[in-house]
């Protein structure tokens, strides 16, 4: 316990320079500690598996999430994130041991990709998600409002209108605006409007649920653009299984914190890893997950964009769809 607590207490010092040593003695850890990642490895590569670099590190498949507790140490957790899923399938769960940890990474990602919480007043579009205690969107969303000290900590629901009205107040009282929204939800919005023209941040969680019909992310973005002219588009790249976020200032150029780095996969040898791969499967190291699996074998696609940053492309054929699906491009 004394290297996690050390480590968590440390994750802000993880640099491009330490981040392969840092992953490498999680690994280490996480494959003594956790009882699914210790088979999986056995299984796949050999016992005592020693990686001598992170594209040699094995990448737990995210199915796994689904099917069995992916706990590494005692993990004596206080709280489960469930993904949302679709009626019939079976959803992720993730155990937190501490869920102050998971907020001061999350505040810490978000700052440092946008404004302090302070400047902001956080607006929740999350009609799905509202009533549902056990989303990490949610929590995550919960604890913004509370950082920014404002006096409505309220979900909107379909409340377009109300919401609009209190956009208004927030801009005249010279705050950085934050709309957080499930897809479908913002286009709901955009559709129940005409034209706004109001200064304000959007940023899509992607999301569509069976609420409507799948679209790319481009045209997505296009209708909320058209919609609310004066409006920033960003995104945002989480999921149940991690406890990071990544986001795309842009909307589609996707940068993450330096303790968190996307490997790609060859879609045809899914074994074959290295730092020339431009486009494939995504595998990602989430070095917050030091209390689950920090190696995880995504069913998401992406392409390398300039300055390390990724455009994710959409699921894998035949890969389940998600609760939080993301949107084909």
């Amino acid at each position: 316990m004394d290297f996690v607590n050390h480590f968590k207490k440390n994750i802000f010092q993880i640099y491009a320079h330490n981040f392969e040593e840092k992953c490498l003695q999680i690994y280490k850890y996480q494959y003594s500690n956790c009882k699914i990642y210790y088979e999986f490895v056995n299984l796949t590569r050999k016992s005592n598996f020693v990686p001598k670099n992170i594209f040699e590190i094995p990448f737990l498949p995210i199915q796994f999430f689904k099917t069995h507790k992916v706990i590494t140490g005692e993990n004596k957790y206080v709280k489960i994130f469930e993904s949302s899923g679709t009626t019939g399938i079976q959803t992720s769960k993730h155990y937190i041991n501490n869920l102050e940890f998971y907020h001061t990474i999350s505040k810490n990602i978000f700052e440092k990709f946008f404004f302090p919480l302070s400047e902001c007043i956080i607006f929740p579009l999350l009609p799905s998600y509202s009533e549902r205690n056990n989303s990490s969107l949610v929590s995550m969303v919960s604890y913004f409002m509370d950082q920014t000290n404002q006096k409505s900590k309220k979900y909107y629901l379909n409340q377009f209108s109300e919401l609009y009205a209190d956009i208004e107040i927030g801009i005249k009282a010279k705050k950085k605006i934050i709309v957080f929204g499930v897809t479908f939800a913002l286009l709901d919005w955009a559709d129940s409007h005409d034209k706004i023209d109001l200064p304000f941040y959007i940023i899509e969680t992607g999301g569509m649920k069976g609420r409507k019909n799948e679209m790319v992310r481009e045209e997505v973005h296009q209708i909320l653009q058209n919609k609310f002219p004066n409006a920033t588009i960003c995104s945002e790249y989480g999921m149940t299984e991690l406890l990071s976020q990544g986001y795309a200032k842009d909307g589609f150029s996707f940068e993450f914190p330096n303790w968190q780095k996307i490997v790609l996969r060859e879609i045809s040898d899914p074994i074959f890893l290295n730092d020339k791969t431009e486009k494939g499967g995504i595998n990602i190291i989430d070095l917050a997950n030091i209390d689950a699996v920090s190696f995880i074998e995504t069913q998401d696609i992406a392409e390398k964009s300039i300055n390390n940053s990724y455009k994710i492309l959409g699921r894998i054929d035949n890969s389940d769809v998600r609760g939080c699906s993301l949107l084909y491009t």
